[in-house]
C-alpha cells in the first residue's frame, strides 16, 4: 500500500513538472527563447494560478488509477480531461489580464499542446521503456506465425502474442483490401486470405491463428479449409467479448477441431417459451446417459425443473450422467433410475411414483448396421415397444408433453433401424390422434451429431491415433451434421412450439461428405494422407450414401425457428394400435427376414437392402459385395413410396 501511494505521489509530482515545462516551454517558443524581463512577474504569478489548478484538475480526471505500464487510450483520455481544465484556467487568466505587458495570446494554442505531449509522451516512453525491459529480449525467440484477421480481435491478438517467448507474429492476411500494405503493432498486412498458402510459404510458417472472432460460421469455414489445405497448423481465440474483456491469453487459444469446419451458425431459441414449458416441472428424460439424453439433461436443468427423473438401461450410463450433476449443477433435483423401456412393469412404477408432466423419449438402438443383421427383432422391440409403453403410460398418466427424438434415417428407410424410428413416429401420431387425453405428443427429426457415442467423427479420431488406416465405406457417402448442443437446445425450442401430432425437422444445413471429414481430420492431426492413409471399405447393411430430412411426399410448413419445420405425414388407421400390438406382442425370437416384411407392412416406403443371409455368414463385407447394399432408390432418389 505504502508503496503504490510513493508512486501516486511520484506521477503527481511529474504532473505538476510538465504544467511548469508547458507553461514555461510554450513562452519561451513564443519569445524565440529571449523572453523580455518585464515579463517575469506576470509569468510567475499566473503560472502559480494554472499550477494549483491543474494540480486540482489531475486528480480530479483520476490520473492516478492506472498503471504506467499499461498506459492505453482510457489513460491518455484521462490526461486529455485533465488539459482541458488547465487550458480553461489559462484561457480566464488571459481574459481578466489588464497588462501591461499583456499576456501572450499564442499560449491558448501552445501550453495545451505542450502539456499534452510532456504527459502523455512521458506515460508512453514510461511503458515503451518497460514493456521493452520485461519482453524485448522475447522478440523473434518464438515460432513464427501467421494471423488471419487484422480487425480488433487480431489488433489485441498480435499484441499478446508479442509478449509471448512461444510465438512471434510475422505476418497478417485480411480480406479488407484497405489494410492491405499497412502495419498493425509493427507486423505487415500482406493480402487477402486467398494468399494464405503463398504466405506461409514465403515466410516459412506452418502456423496458422485464426483472429475473427466475430466472422460469420462460413468465413471461418472458408479459412480453416485454406490454411489445413496448406498443411498448417492453425489455433483460434475466443469470441470477442473474451477478447474485449481481456482474456485472450495464449492459453486460451486453442487447436481448431472438426466442429469449426462444419460451419454451424450458433443456435438461439425463444428461451422466455422454453422457461415457461418446463419451470417448475417435472421432466422424464428415457436413455438420459446417451449422447442426446445427457444433453437434454444439461439443457432442461438451465431452466429451472422442479425435477429431472433419469431413466437409463446402462448402469455406467446412469452413473455418468447423475455423478455430471452432482459435480457441476447439485441445485438440480435428479432422480436416476435404472430401467428398460422394453420393461413394461417398470415403466408404469416410474410414471406412478413421480408422475412427470414432461417426457423426452430418447431411449433407442440407433446403429444401422448392428442393428440389421442379428438384432432386427431386438430393434423393433426396442424402438417401437418401447415408445408404444413409454407413450401410451405418459397419456395413462396425463403429462403435457411427450417428445420423441427420432433421425432422417426415417425418411425412405431402407434399414432396420430407420424403419423402426418411423414406426416410432407412426406410434405417436397415432396416440394424438386417438384423443382421450392431454397429452400432446410431438416428434423431431435430426441427422447425426458430432462426437455422439459410436459415431464416425471419434471413431476416425481414434484411428487416426492408431496412425491408420481411416475407414470410409464409400468414396460418395455423405451425412447431414451438428453439433450435440444445438439438437438438443433445438428438441426443447420444437417442444415448446407444437401443439400435438407434429413432425419437426430440424435445419441440418449441407450434407457433408465422410470422406472431405476423414481428409480434414487427418489435416488437423499434422499429418498428409501419405502417413495416414483412407481405406473405403463398402457400404454396411442397411446404408445410404446419402440422408434425406424429408420424404417428398410429406408436405411441410414454416415455423417462427428458423431452423425448424413441420413435415405432415401419410395418416395412420384407426385400427394401426391393436394391430402392432398384436404384432409386437408375438414371442420371439424373430428372424430378420420376419422382421423386414412385417416392417414392409407397417411402413410402405421402408424398402431393405440387400444383406447376407445370417450374421454368422460374414461378419464384414466385403469392398465388392458391399455394392449390393446401395438399394436402387438411393441412385435415383425417387419420392416416396407414400399413398
Amino acid at each position: 500500500m505504502l508503496k503504490n501511494a510513493t508512486r501516486s505521489a511520484i506521477v503527481f509530482l511529474f504532473d505538476l513538472l510538465a504544467m511548469l515545462v508547458a507553461w514555461v516551454g510554450g513562452v519561451a517558443l513564443r519569445f524565440n527563447f529571449d523572453l523580455p524581463a518585464h515579463y517575469a512577474d506576470k509569468l510567475l504569478a499566473a503560472g502559480a494560478v494554472l499550477l494549483l489548478v491543474h494540480a486540482i484538475a489531475c486528480r480530479w480526471a483520476g490520473l492516478y488509477r492506472g498503471m504506467w505500464v499499461f498506459a492505453s487510450l482510457p489513460d491518455l483520455r484521462r490526461v486529455l480531461k485533465a488539459v482541458g481544465v488547465s487550458a480553461v484556467a489559462m484561457a480566464l487568466v488571459i481574459a481578466v489580464d489588464r497588462g501591461p505587458p499583456a499576456l501572450p495570446r499564442t499560449m491558448l494554442v501552445l501550453y495545451p499542446v505542450l502539456l499534452v505531449v510532456v504527459m502523455g509522451g512521458g506515460r508512453a516512453a514510461w511503458r515503451m521503456w518497460k514493456e521493452h525491459r520485461l519482453y524485448g529480449g522475447l522478440i523473434g525467440a518464438g515460432k513464427p506465425v501467421v494471423v488471419v484477421g487484422a480487425g480488433t480481435g487480431g489488433a489485441m491478438l498480435v499484441r499478446e502474442l508479442a509478449r509471448s517467448p512461444d510465438w512471434q507474429v510475422v505476418a497478417l492476411v485480411d480480406d479488407d483490401r484497405a489494410k492491405w500494405g499497412r502495419e498493425l503493432h509493427g507486423q505487415p498486412v500482406v493480402g487477402a486470405i486467398e494468399r494464405l498458402p503463398q504466405v506461409l510459404h514465403d515466410y516459412k510458417v506452418s502456423h496458422v491463428i485464426l483472429a475473427m472472432p466475430s466472422a460469420a460460421s462460413a468465413a471461418l469455414k472458408r479459412a480453416t479449409d485454406i490454411a489445413v489445405r496448406a498443411g498448417a497448423h492453425v489455433f483460434t481465440v475466443p469470441g470477442l467479448d473474451d477478447l474485449m474483456n481481456g482474456h485472450v491469453a495464449i492459453n486460451a487459444m486453442r487447436p481448431v477441431d472438426i466442429e469449426d469446419l462444419l460451419g454451424r451458425e450458433p443456435v438461439h431459441i425463444d428461451s422466455a417459451h422454453v422457461q415457461a414449458m418446463i419451470a417448475g416441472k417435472t421432466a422424464l428424460i428415457t436413455g438420459a446417459g446417451g449422447s442426446i439424453g445427457s444433453e437434454l439433461c444439461r439443457q432442461l436443468a438451465r431452466f429451472a425443473p422442479a425435477r429431472l427423473v433419469l431413466m437409463e438401461a446402462s448402469e455406467f450410463a446412469l452413473y455418468g450422467i447423475e455423478q455430471w450433476f452432482r459435480e457441476h449443477r447439485p441445485e438440480v433435483d435428479v432422480v436416476p433410475l435404472a430401467g428398460d423401456v422394453k420393461d413394461a412393469a417398470r415403466v408404469d412404477e416410474i410414471f406412478s411414483a413421480w408422475q412427470p408432466q414432461l417426457v423426452f423419449h430418447a431411449a433407442a438402438y440407433k446403429h444401422v448396421p448392428l442393428m440389421e443383421v442379428g438384432n432386427a427383432w431386438q430393434a423393433v422391440r426396442n424402438n417401437v415397444l418401447g415408445t408404444l409403453q413409454v407413450a401410451a403410460q405418459a397419456r395413462r398418466h396425463g403429462a403435457e408433453r411427450f417428445v420423441l427424438i427420432s433421425t432422417d434415417k426415417a425418411v425412405n428407410p431402407t434399414s432396420v433401424m430407420g424403419a423402426t424410428k418411423r414406426l416410432a413416429e407412426m406410434v405417436c401420431e397415432a396416440l394424438s390422434r386417438a384423443g382421450a387425453g392431454p397429452t400432446q405428443f410431438e416428434m423431431v427429426r435430426f441427422g447425426n451429431v458430432l462426437g455422439s457415442t459410436g459415431s464416425v467423427i471419434p471413431k476416425f479420431a481414434e484411428q487416426i491415433a492408431r496412425g491408420g488406416p481411416v475407414t470410409v465405406t464409400h468414396p460418395e457417402i455423405n451425412r447431414y451434421f451438428m453439433s450435440i448442443p444445438e439438437a438438443a437446445q433445438l428438441v426443447l425450442q420444437a417442444a415448446a412450439m407444437g401443439q400435438g401430432g407434429e413432425i419437426f425437422v430440424l435445419d441440418m444445413g449441407e450434407p457433408v461428405r465422410i470422406v472431405d471429414l476423414a481428409r480434414n481430420m487427418i489435416r488437423l492431426s499434422g499429418y498428409t494422407e501419405d502417413q495416414i492413409r483412407i481405406e473405403f471399405t463398402g457400404l454396411r447393411p442397411g446404408e445410404k450414401l446419402y440422408e434425406e430430412p424429408l420424404a417428398a411426399a410429406e408436405e411441410t410448413r414454416e415455423t417462427p425457428h428458423p431452423k425448424l419445420r413441420i413435415a405432415r405425414s401419410r395418416a395412420v388407421n384407426g385400427t394401426f394400435l391393436e394391430e402392432l400390438g398384436d404384432w409386437l406382442s408375438q414371442p420371439g425370437p424373430v428372424s430378420d427376414d420376419k422382421v423386414r416384411a412385417g416392417l414392409g407392412r407397417w411402413v410402405p416406403e421402408y424398402r431393405p437392402a440387400i444383406h447376407p443371409a445370417s450374421a454368422t455368414e460374414t461378419t464384414a463385407p466385403s469392398p465388392i459385395a458391399t455394392s449390393a447394399f446401395i438399394p436402387a432408390a438411393a441412385e435415383t432418389r425417387p419420392s416416396s413410396a407414400m399413398p
